[in-house]
């Protein structure tokens, strides 16, 4: 490791020269409190920047021995020291050029405190990791700007930012308190027979625009729980705590258009993360697997078992392992549902704005009109019953429109001005005298085969340094695969996107991606690595890995599943109880067909084909 001075001779013999010559930069350099580690350098002519990482000791940082000794604590700490170092570069860096690369940046995320890469605290030291924009005018070296920027305003960050002696020690503890609190909401959901629980006091509205801030001043609604619905927890901060609680089973939220009922939904999505305090959904929970499903017109859709919701579809194609390059909106929500319990979800979340109304229901007169036996959708009204009774995956649903959910809902909450009254028998009774009025229809729910990704779909992929890169607020780039990921509701964020991907890249890379694993083996593979090697693992060599937010399993799959390399087999699921979640290898003559796809071993793999005929519409 060179001394700093190194460092600050190095930018003064460099001044003037062409931007190539802050190649030279890389290496480690030891600063009065701080080691600082350029890893890598982009020496983009015109607005260069490097990768680098800022390493401190714990007796310089002295983060609290408290927020150490568990992974909450670490979490916590990691989340509240990238925040703080975020907030320092605003403060303290103040040297501009004309560069497109930030002077210096740092993934620090939005409301939900996730596990990031871009900060590790153990109990030796501290580490960030940095993009850094290197000072430059017309390809040529500012020497004097980088001096400033790398030894008067990186040093000014580093000590606002690291240093737990300058930061506002009741800020932090607050920020684990509020962490495990959540932590010990979520926890506790299964054994008080809940799918979520949302607390008195909880600001639900969001801000208008960009952002996903919390509604402030005189506009903030705070959530009050009806008497009907509330439950009452412990937490280990706290203490007690009363909300609304959501439990298993069938729930319809309703209301009228600005109710609120969109929002609680919202609220029931993000809830699968904790939050920050102050963001107003600091103690919203829901069980850490439930999936918002949405339409998603035009999505690829490969060999998904779609037959408990459409029998049949045009030109033969078999409903149980039904391929599009383009999928109508009703064959994307049954491709999402089936999907969704193929990972291991058990609360699905469907919003009536977000849907097709045809997968939702059909009323009364159109039934009449359109006979059941005449129509080759099975609308989600007539499937929820059999999915929470034979599969015990439970369903939220917000509608303003389709009563024919009030006649298959265990809860029916009605919102008024982003308040929750409980109307259930208030439902019922509405909803007895109604001729045509729906049974409470239970059923078969077949489980979806666990369907196992082939290797040779990813050939174009293998061998190579990709890596995935945000295109957009809804779109990232996979090599030479572009996925659309606006539908992914629960994708919180860009670093998230950018991991979920890599996740994929480094699936394939550790051969996990074989022919023989199935989807949710391939991510429990993966995961258990991230577990016990870090995030960072899924950056190839040579790349920063600073820039991932920790993603959901139900993500990474969702995103493997719209990529239009994606080829799999089908494995024959054995039927039974819920419990019964074994799996037994189809024959190879039987599983290697996989639609429209040959799937013999020494076949090449076919490129896509644009012009491939989508499923046709079923929506008329």
């Amino acid at each position: 490791m060179l001394p700093s001075d190194r460092l600050r001779d190095k930018l003064i013999v460099m001044n003037g020269k062409g931007t190539q010559v802050y190649r030279t930069l890389a290496g480690a350099y030891r600063f009065d409190r701080f080691e600082l580690h350029v890893d890598a350098i982009h020496p983009d002519p015109v607005s260069p920047s490097c990768w680098a990482r800022v390493r401190m000791d714990q007796a310089e940082a002295q983060v609290p021995p408290a927020m150490l000794g568990s992974p909450s604590g670490r979490l916590a700490a990691e989340d509240f020291l990238t925040r703080a170092v975020h907030e320092a570069i605003g403060r303290h860096v103040r040297t501009r050029w004309q560069g497109k690369a930030a002077p210096v940046a740092i993934h620090a995320g939005g409301g939900e405190i996730l596990r990031r890469s871009c900060c590790t605290v153990s109990e030796e030291c501290v580490e960030i990791r940095l993009t850094i924009g290197l000072p430059a005018e017309g390809r040529k070296v500012l020497a004097k700007l980088a001096q400033t920027l790398l030894f008067d305003e990186l040093p000014a960050v580093v000590q606002a930012g690291l240093v737990w002696a300058n930061l506002d020690a009741a800020t932090g503890s607050r920020h684990l308190e509020v962490l495990e609190d959540y932590l010990a909401l979520q926890g506790t959901l299964d054994a008080l027979g809940l799918t979520a629980f949302i607390a008195d006091g909880s600001v639900l509205p969001r801000e208008d625009g960009p952002g996903d801030r919390p509604l402030r001043g005189g506009r903030a609604v705070t959530l009050r729980a009806p008497d009907e619905l509330a439950v009452t927890v412990t937490l280990p901060h706290r203490g007690t705590v009363r909300g609304l609680g959501i439990g298993r089973g069938v729930t319809v939220v309703a209301g009228g258009t600005f109710s609120g009922k969109s929002t609680l939904l919202a609220a029931l999505s993000a809830g699968v993360y904790p939050h920050v305090p102050g963001d107003g959904r600091e103690f919203v929970a829901t069980v850490p697997d439930a999936v918002r499903i949405l339409t998603e017109p035009g999505r690829r859709v490969e060999r998904v078992d779609v037959s408990a919701f459409i029998r049949e579809l045009p030109h033969r194609q078999d409903a149980t392992a039904v391929s599009s390059e383009h999928a109508t909106g009703t064959v994307s929500l049954a491709a999402g549902v089936a999907e969704a319990i193929e990972i291991g979800s058990r609360l699905l979340l469907f919003d009536e704005d977000e849907s097709t109304v045809a997968f939702l229901a059909r009323d009364a007169a159109m039934r009449q009109l359109v006979p059941v036996e005449r129509d080759p959708v099975t609308p989600l009204v007539d499937r929820i019953r059999a999915l929470w009774e034979v599969r015990g995956v439970s369903s939220v649903i917000a509608t303003g429109s389709l009563g024919e959910y009030l006649d298959v809902a265990d809860a029916v909450i009605v919102m008024e001005g982003f308040q929750p009254h409980a109307a259930t028998e208030r439902a019922r009774s509405i909803v007895a005298g109604f001729p045509g009025r729906r049974t409470r229809a239970g059923g078969e729910f077949g489980m979806p085969a666990p369907r196992c990704p082939l290797p040779r779909g990813f050939g174009g992929l293998r061998g190579r340094s990709h890596r995935t890169e945000p295109r957009g607020g809804a779109e990232i780039g996979i090599g030479r695969e572009t996925v659309r990921t606006a539908a992914l509701g629960q994708l919180v964020d860009a670093s998230q996107a950018c991991a979920a991907g890599d996740a994929i890249l480094y699936a394939l890379a550790k051969n996990y991606v074989d022919g023989n694993a199935s989807i949710a083996e391939i991510l429990d593979r993966v995961f258990a690595d991230i577990e016990t090697q870090g995030l960072g693992v899924l950056g190839s060599e040579g790349s920063h890995a600073g820039g991932y937010a920790l993603p959901r399993r139900h993500e990474v799959a969702a995103v493997l599943n719209r990529m239009r390399v994606l080829q799999v087999r089908t494995r024959r699921a054995v039927q039974g109880s819920p419990q019964e979640r074994a799996v037994a290898e189809e024959p190879a003559a039987v599983a290697d067909t996989a639609a429209p796809h040959s799937d013999q071993a020494d076949t090449p793999a076919p490129e896509p084909n644009p012009a491939a005929a989508p499923v046709p519409s079923q929506e008329g």
